[in-house]
């Protein structure tokens, strides 16, 4: 019997290796452009189908333009001589039986091409350009009898696209529902100076990324998934709009906004604000007739219930909440606001003007309060950037809808409607309301110097006294 070899060249980066060698259900490399992850995902799959007899492995782009020039050629230059290839089927056949099938999705439709196929290993190139129903649906053809090879999908991305706010979501900020498993979902992230390889052939292609627009250098060459295309806030950035939970001195001023809801979500979140007006968001509480097992347990009073109970002994200022706070809710003659106050919250105070330029007004001073700043460095500090808000990182579903709102198609003056904006409406009738009423702090009982005085001191106070606890 003749004995085919077949010569490969190249050998994964150091960065590479841990996509190479991860079992999991999902995994995924992506990140920076430039990184190597399409050639990253041909070599995984060809190693596959040669490693395991009768494998069947299915590779997809977007578009059928894309796999060919991407995918089907340069896997032609290395496997025309050891593989047969259909081009009819869009496949290469193995010599021990395994199949690798290259398959697009251009359209929603497409997705029934491949219903009823069965494949033990599927792969998403540029998997952010796939639709999440695109990949919810061919993901039920990965599937598999095999006893030596348990099913999976890889997946390559870049920030940006449509898919950004799926992949994002399992991948980046490890959200997930009751029936995803947190051990199933690996990311590894690529960066263009992981590959020098590429740095070596074509140094250009560097400083064309350093080039770029600051919110596309910082998807293509940071790899940084908080800022994309038609992204409306692209000020904001974790490293500086995101802290750690710290105990809230008891003489800063408190307050509560609020997005209404029952069917869609409600948000509410708790402020405070510093000697300097600096604004810390520091609780966030969520909630809606879908996420609640008992759908009274949602209802306008029992938010209100559990509001309170959260607020416990602090000194809240005042109430904010949206214009459907003084909406009847069901057949009730009730409104929102008689249910908070009925439970024994305040009543809340109603945004300034229910028309499109409040709106706009409003996301104006909440791109003013993101707009990163430097503080100079000081004898005792170093110099830093900061913003006039900063968000506690346990306010989770704020941290990880913020930056997903995208300008409206029909209307770019506009926030276009989405189930991820109900926390910007909560959270941002907060911001405006500070901005508007400018109340000022209680007199503290000392002068702190720096702003790192005033976090040191907090922290102090929460380790010496009981009635500074921390919050969120």
């Amino acid at each position: 019997m003749t004995r085919l070899e077949v010569n490969l060249t190249g050998s994964p980066q150091p960065a590479q290796e841990p996509f190479f060698c991860a079992k999991g259900r999902h995994i995924a490399y992506g990140g920076a452009r430039g990184g190597g992850k399409s050639w990253a995902m041909r070599r995984k799959f060809v190693l596959l189908a040669l490693h395991y007899p009768g494998l069947k492995l299915m590779l997809l782009r977007r578009t059928l333009p894309e796999l060919r020039e991407n995918h089907i050629l340069p896997l032609l230059g290395e496997l025309s001589r050891f593989c047969r290839y259909s081009d009819d089927q869009k496949a290469f056949i193995f010599p021990n039986g395994s199949r690798l099938k290259l398959g697009y999705c251009d359209a929603e439709r497409d997705v029934y091409q491949y219903q009823g196929q069965e494949y033990d290993v599927i792969g998403f190139e540029e998997a952010t350009h796939f639709t999440q129903p695109m990949v919810e649906f061919i993901l039920t053809c990965n599937r598999s009898t095999r006893r030596d090879l348990s099913p999976r999908a890889y997946y390559t991305a870049n920030p940006g696209n449509v898919g950004h706010a799926w992949f994002k979501r399992l991948f980046i900020d490890r959200d997930f529902t009751e029936t995803e498993r947190p051990g199933d979902y690996h990311f590894f992230k690529a960066r263009i100076y992981d590959n020098p390889a590429l740095l070596e052939a074509d140094p250009g292609y560097l400083r064309t990324l350093q080039n770029l627009p600051d919110d596309l250098r910082r998807a293509h060459l940071e790899g940084d998934w908080d800022v994309f295309a038609g992204q409306v806030f692209k000020e904001f950035r974790r490293e500086i709009h995101v802290c750690d939970p710290f105990p809230i001195p008891a003489h800063w001023r408190r307050w509560i906004s609020n997005d209404p809801g029952y069917n869609d979500l409600a948000t509410w979140y708790w402020h405070a604000a510093d000697e300097a007006g600096q604004v810390y968001t520091y609780r966030e509480y969520t909630i809606s007739k879908d996420t609640e097992r008992r759908e009274g347990d949602a209802t306008a009073w029992m938010q209100a219930r559990r509001v309170n109970e959260l607020c416990g002994d602090e000194p809240i200022d005042f109430i904010v909440s949206g214009f459907d706070v003084t909406r009847q809710t069901g057949s009730s003659a009730m409104s929102f606001s008689d249910h908070y106050v009925e439970a024994g919250l305040q009543k809340p105070i109603p945004p300034q003007v229910g028309n499109d330029r409040s709106k706009f007004s409003r996301r104006m001073i909440v791109h003013e309060f993101l707009r990163p700043y430097t503080v100079p460095a000081s004898d005792t500090e170093p110099a830093r950037t900061t913003a006039k808000v900063q968000i506690f990182s346990t306010c989770r579903e704020l941290v990880r809808t913020l930056p997903l709102l995208v300008y409206d198609e029909k209307d770019t003056d506009q926030i276009a409607p989405s189930r991820d904006d109900h926390s910007y409406d909560g959270w941002s009738y907060g911001i405006q309301a500070w901005h508007a009423r400018a109340v000022a702090p209680a007199t503290p009982a000392y002068q702190p110097g720096t702003a790192g005085d005033i976090l040191r001191h907090a922290r102090k106070l929460g380790t010496e006294k009981p009635r500074d606890r921390v919050f969120g």
